[in-house]
């Protein structure tokens, strides 16, 4: 039996709840993992696994096992990475799940950077706003703003964004331009953006001078994907609260106009999110230096203009940011 490669199964079942998906991460057929894990346990003389026909559970002792084994899997690898380091590009297959907007505006523009420098790792990107099981569904790494509420997850601050109100000249020729948040209340169509795990909109979030306001209303349309929730404010539907990264070319443009300006709230964090029983392999080591170098500016939108908010005739012009974003 080779011990180090069943204690690998046996760990990738554990964490992905699945033979077929632990075999399928493993790239080995499903009836090859299926005696590892039979072999480990004949060696060990104890059940790790109870197999039924619609689910795996971990015994008792596989727990205890898993907690205390896989440490020896990650020790030999950090060996290994330590000298293959020294003579080796990186190489190999990375999974990484990514939020619309940023994945269109942020991560892709500055993947042909990360391919030059290491051209012998691919990439595969799962874009959407959803909620991920990365242990179940085999992802490396994660992309996301927000605040962090999973404790079993390790996460590196990569940048911060700016939070925008805005809407179409259009709609603000109509409806006049708010002046404060709470004028959004009185007959403003607002555009939410919707949790796509709840279904519940986030409110509009505004900030001045250490006083902080949040805005909940009856929306016309609300969005679960963060294009569709910039496509909807682009349409003129209303008045929408996104990051400024997907606003700047349409800002630029004069397509979208920056309202309540004075109102922005604080800088929006994101995090490069993994498990922490997930061993960092140098393909995936790399990769987070990486982006930690590139991402703050990009996602910040530096070098943005074209936000004022021009005087129409009939309104008030702006004196002077989100949804959850945990997605996008």
């Amino acid at each position: 039996m080779d011990q180090l490669l069943a204690i690998k199964a046996f760990s990738r079942v554990v964490e992905s709840g699945s033979f077929t998906r632990a075999a399928d991460s493993l790239n080995m057929p499903k009836a090859t993992l299926s005696k590892l894990v039979q072999e480990l346990e004949a060696h060990l003389s104890v059940r790790l696994l109870q197999r039924t026909t619609r689910r795996v559970t971990v015994t008792a002792e596989g727990h205890e096992y898993y907690e205390k084994a896989p440490r020896i899997l990650h020790d030999l690898e950090d060996i290994d990475a330590c000298f293959n380091a020294l003579r080796q590009k990186p190489r190999g297959h990375l999974r990484i799940d990514v939020g619309g907007s940023t994945a269109r505006d942020v991560l892709i523009p500055l993947l042909p950077d990360f391919f030059a420098r290491y051209p012998d790792i691919t990439l595969d990107l799962g874009v959407s706003d959803r909620p991920v099981d990365m242990i179940s569904e085999s992802v490396d790494c994660v992309i996301r703003g927000g605040p962090l509420a999973d404790s079993s997850l390790i996460a590196r601050l990569i940048g911060q964004a700016t939070l925008v109100t805005c809407a179409t000249p259009a709609y603000l020729k109509a409806n006049g331009v708010p002046a404060y948040p709470d004028e959004l209340r009185n007959g403003h169509r607002l555009v939410s953006y919707l949790s796509p795990q709840t279904g519940r909109p986030f409110p509009f979030r505004f900030e001045r001078q250490g006083e902080k306001t949040e805005i909940v209303t009856p929306h016309r349309i609300g969005v679960n994907e963060s294009n569709g929730h910039l496509a909807a404010g682009l349409a003129g539907l209303g008045i929408i609260q996104t990051f400024s990264y997907c606003l700047t070319p349409f800002l630029q443009q004069g397509r979208m106009v920056e309202i309540l300006q004075a109102w922005r709230p604080a800088g929006y964090p994101f995090h490069l999110v993994y498990p922490q029983n997930r061993h960092v392999t140098q393909r995936l080591r790399v990769f987070i230096d990486w982006l930690v170098a590139c991402f703050p500016a990009k996602v910040a939108g530096e070098g943005e203009s074209g936000t004022g908010v021009p005087d129409f005739p009939g309104s008030v012009t702006a004196v002077g940011g989100v949804t959850k974003g945990a997605q996008q």
